[in-house]
This record gives structure tokens, sequence and C-alpha cells, in this order.
């Protein structure tokens, strides 16, 4: 062998390293490919999931294009809504009547899809979002059928479809100003509530993290309760109205109680926070008997409670009610007022075990503060109406009452 040739291995076979060829991406030819299962099916589309369950066609890939296609009957340009060239359906949810019955078979067909390839999910919620963030590049009646099918994919639980897919992207601000929004949602309330409940509505928007921010729908210059309940009542949404301003009522009366426990907390001037609360009440329009309960709340939320230790508690409660007691005496003005007082202390001293034994000291003390009156006091014992710790509380009561009614007798 020359000293030049290289030295081989004989019958040895070389491996040389393969290399990964990625395919060439081809969008175009698998929404052709798509649109011509749908073409040849005419549409049907138990047909068409047959098919598309047969074919070997790479949905990994094209997710979001498949779903292009079962929307508006052909891919989009990329980023935007609007048709690219190729072939095209005339059987997606875009091109159906704007009806429930007509819109419905694309829900259930979808679902099937998912079900075989539930990887899919990712790529329906892709295009949802992508599509109602640009709702103004669909016509009215195109955004109906959008909001009809989203109703349904809810109410027919479509697989992992993430609730914050639907109301995120529609807060957007210009969506929102021109009104397309509130009619969307519209849309979307009145389909979604033919087959389900107002709670179960109220436990999407929840999920969607809108529970709390409906008015948020509506365009910034009409963004008001009135305008809210006037739009959604002539649509029919009286239920949404009524719970709406019950939320509203909640969350005033929340705040009330907040500020009013940081006042007591802080020791503020009794006077002082008297004219907080009347403002606040006069602002919020609250009826009185929820102003009594929530003074009462805010009064009870300050107490520094001391464990297990029963007479401190019992000593911390009176303190309260003494230091307190103008305020009470301010919204407590009637006799109606006063028994709802009443009635408030019993049921905190019958949930909060430490203080059961308390309920006689606190009446008394309320008595002779001049909260609540003898007449009250007497209406209660003899025919109060809340059951909870009653029989309890009368027998604790009785001696206090014995005496009211000895004094009474004297005069």
């Amino acid at each position: 062998m020359s000293s030049k040739e290289k030295p081989t291995l004989g019958g040895t076979r070389i491996k040389t390293r393969k290399r990964n060829i990625a395919a060439p991406l081809d969008p175009a030819a698998f929404s052709d490919a798509v649109v011509l299962i749908y073409l040849d099916n005419a549409g049907d589309l138990e047909l068409v999931a047959k098919s598309i369950e047969s074919s070997d066609l790479n949905f990994s890939r094209y997710g979001d294009i498949f779903f292009e296609v079962v929307f508006i009957g052909g891919r989009t340009q990329t980023g935007s809504v609007k048709s690219d060239e190729g072939e095209r359906h005339p059987y997606s949810i875009i091109d159906c009547e704007p009806t429930r019955e007509a819109i419905l078979p694309s829900v259930v067909y979808i679902q099937k899809i998912l079900r075989r390839r539930p990887f899919l999910i990712k790529n329906l919620e892709n295009v949802t979002r992508r599509f109602l963030q640009s709702l103004e590049l669909f016509e009215e009646n195109e955004r109906k059928k959008l909001a009809i099918f989203t109703a349904l994919a809810f109410s027919q639980k479509l697989s992992g479809l993430p609730v914050e897919t639907v109301f995120q992207p529609l807060l957007k601000d210009n969506l929102v100003a021109k009104g397309i929004v509130l009619s969307f949602v519209t849309d979307f309330f009145n389909e979604y509530l033919v087959e389900n409940t107002l709670d179960d509505l109220i436990a999407i928007l929840r999920r969607g993290k809108m529970e709390d921010k409906l008015l948020d729908f509506l365009p910034p210059t009409k963004r008001t309760t009135e305008s809210f309940a006037d739009h959604f009542t002539k649509a029919g949404l009286s239920a949404l109205v009524e719970y709406n301003e019950k939320k509203i009522f909640e969350v005033k009366l929340k705040e009330i109680k907040a500020v009013l426990t940081s006042q007591v907390t802080e020791e503020i001037n009794v006077d002082e926070v008297i004219e907080t609360v009347k403002q606040q009440v006069k602002d919020a329009k609250l009826p009185e008997i929820e102003v009594v309960r929530v003074i009462w709340d805010g009064i009870m939320d300050a107490v520094q409670w001391s464990g297990k230790n029963q007479q401190q508690n019992a000593n911390s409660v009176l303190r309260q009610v003494k230091t307190w007691a103008p305020l009470l005496n301010t919204f407590c003005s009637s006799g109606k007022m006063e028994m709802e007082l009443m009635y408030k202390v019993q049921m905190q001293c019958y949930e909060d075990a430490k203080l059961m034994k308390v309920f006689p000291e606190v009446v008394r003390s309320l008595y002779e503060l001049d909260v609540l009156a003898e007449d009250t006091i007497l209406h209660w014992y003899r025919k109060g109406t809340n059951p909870k710790g009653r029989q309890t509380f009368v027998k604790g009561l009785e001696p206090f009452v014995n005496w009211l009614e000895e004094a009474e007798e004297e005069e």
C-alpha cells in the first residue's frame, strides 16, 4: 500500500449524520384541501367531519387556517380577517343565517373535531380572539353570527375554550366607543340565556373577570347605571339589569362599611364620622334599613377581639356601643330602625359563639344610651320574629324586661 493511500476498513459501512429536512410551509394548499372537502360533501358537516378525520392533512401545523376556513370559508391574509387568495366554500359560519338553528351544527361539528384532535383548542382560541379583536371589519349581520356562535360554544360547553378569550379582546377602546361591543354582548347574552339561567351567565362573567365590570361594555359617553338599565331592559334582559343594580348596591355597601370601619378603628371624632356616613348614604341613595345594618357591622368589625376571654370580648363590645352610640342614635330614627338594630345585634350574638351571653348587656346598654326605646325592646321580647337563638336570648333578657315592666307599672 502506498504511503499516500489512506487506510480503509474493509466491509465497514460508514454512517453519515442525518439532517432534519423541514417540509416547506404551504398554507394555501392546506386551505384549498379543507375547502375541497366542504365542497365535495356539499357542506354536510357530518360527512365533512368524517372526511377530515380520514385525511392526512397537517392540522398540527395549520390549525389556525383550519378554523379560518370553518369561520369564513377560506384562509385570511396574515394578521388580518380579510380573505386571502385561494379556494372558498359557502358553508362557513359567516355564510349561515343569523339563527341558533343554522349555527348550532357548526358548534357540534367543531366539538367532534376537538374530541379527536384536542390540541386544536389553542388554534380555536387564537382565531376567536383575532376575530373578536377585529369586529369592526365584519358587517353587523356577521358580528351577530359570531355572537350567536360564541354563546352556543359556551352553552354547549365547547371543549376547553377559555372565557377570557371572549371578553378580554372585546374591551378594545375603539370597539367599545363605537358601540360594537355593546351590540355583540347583547346578542351573546340573549342567545346564551335561551337554554341557560342567569346564574350560569354570571358564572361565565365571573370566570371572564367581568362580573363587576358590566358597565365597561358601554361606550364611555353612556357609561351610567341608567343607560345600562335602559339598553338591556329594551333588549329583554331585565333580569341582568336587576342583577347589576344589586351588584352595584353591594359594592356601595362594602365601600361605606370599609370607610366606617377605618374611621372607627382610627377613633375619628364621632361627629365627623356621622357627617361622613350621611354624605355617603346620600350619594349612594341607600335605604335606611341597610344603613343601620352596615353601621353596626362597621362598628363591630373594628373591635379588637381577645381570643377565648369572653369577659374581655364582652367589655370590648360594650365599650364600642358606648363610644359610638351617637352614631347609632342618629340613624335609628324610628321604631322600625330600632327593631332592625335589635335583630342585627341578635344575629351577631347568635353567629359568634363568644358573644352569646353578651346580648342582654348590649341591649341594656343601648337602652341606657337612648338608642333603643323601651317599646322596641318589649315588642322584640313579646313578638320578635327572628328565631335564631331567640329562646336563649329571651331567657337572658327576661330580668331586664321584668325590670322595665315593673317600672312601667309604677309609672
